[in-house]
C-alpha cells in the first residue's frame, strides 16, 4: 500500500470509531466542563499530548483550563474537573490523580477505551471511545495502525468536537477564539 492509501485507510478508521461515541456521555462532559470551576487534564504519552490540545483549545475560549504537572498549573479543588485521557484506564500515575481528584472533591471524566477499568471506576462520568489498546490483545477494535494509534486520533477529535459544541452552546466563533491566541511570537 501507498502512504496516500494508508492515510485513507486511517479515516476509514476514524470515521468508524467516531461514529460509535455515544452523544448522552458527550454532552455529560460538556455540561460538566461548563459547571466547573477549573477544567485540570491530564493523560501520559501521545494520549497526553492530545488533553494537551484540548486544554490549549478550552483556553482559547477563556475556560480556566491547566495541564496536571505543568508549572503554572494552579491547585485542584472542589467543584473542579479533572478530564483523563487514558486507552487502557490503568496507568499508574493517572489513577493516583483520578483518587486524590475524588478525596479533594473534586469530579473525575475518564475518556477511554476500557469503562470498566480503574480510572473508569473513579470517575463521576466516563465516555467510552472505540479504540485498540497499546498490545492490541484485548480489543474488538481491529486497526491497521500500530499501538494505540487509533484511540489517539479518535481522543483529539472527540475533543475538538467538544470544542465546538462549547462553543455553540457560549456563542463563540473562530474569531473570537483567535483574539485569545498566543500574540507574543
Amino acid at each position: 500500500m501507498h502512504t496516500r492509501q494508508y492515510a485513507n485507510e486511517i479515516v476509514n478508521e476514524l470515521t468508524r470509531t467516531v461514529d460509535q461515541i455515544a452523544e448522552a456521555e458527550a454532552e455529560q462532559l460538556v455540561a460538566r466542563i461548563l459547571e466547573s470551576k477549573k477544567i485540570f487534564v491530564a493523560g501520559a504519552g501521545r494520549s497526553g499530548l492530545m488533553v494537551r490540545a484540548f486544554a490549549m483549545r478550552l483556553m482559547h475560549m477563556g475556560l480556566r483550563a491547566y495541564v496536571v504537572g505543568e508549572t503554572v498549573t494552579p491547585n485542584f479543588e472542589k467543584d473542579d474537573l479533572l478530564i483523563i485521557g487514558s486507552g487502557s484506564g490503568e496507568t499508574k500515575s493517572l489513577v493516583s490523580m483520578a483518587t486524590k481528584a475524588k478525596s479533594i472533591g473534586g469530579a473525575v471524566a475518564a475518556v477511554t477505551i476500557f469503562p470498566e477499568s480503574t480510572i473508569g471506576q473513579l470517575a463521576d462520568l466516563v465516555i467510552t471511545l472505540p479504540g485498540s489498546p497499546k498490545d492490541q490483545a484485548d480489543s474488538g477494535t481491529k486497526t491497521i495502525q500500530p499501538m494505540g494509534s487509533l484511540f489517539e486520533q479518535t481522543l483529539l477529535l472527540f475533543y475538538d468536537a467538544v470544542i465546538l459544541r462549547l462553543m455553540e452552546k457560549l456563542g463563540w466563533d473562530s474569531q473570537a477564539m483567535f483574539g485569545r491566541h498566543a500574540n507574543l511570537e
